[in-house]
């Protein structure tokens, strides 16, 4: 299994916000969002304050997805 955060790609995108605007309102370090950009596994408290952020649940900025 891998993770996918297209999910939180098409949020921002529909609530226009840009990826260096999340960045800066949360203080994400840079590490942090080439995680995110790659799909790489980044801490949960990470995403509870992207979800607390944006108003919305875990469920709807990512996602588990078979590696086949």
């Amino acid at each position: 299994m891998k993770i996918s955060y297209k999910k939180l790609w098409v949020l921002l995108i529909q609530r226009d916000i840009t990826k260096v605007t999340l960045k800066r309102d949360l203080g994400l370090a840079a590490g942090t969002m080439s995680k995110l950009n790659k799909g790489e596994d980044v801490a949960l408290s990470v995403l509870l304050r992207i979800c607390e952020y944006l108003n919305c649940d875990i469920g709807d900025i990512c996602e588990a997805v078979r590696v086949e």
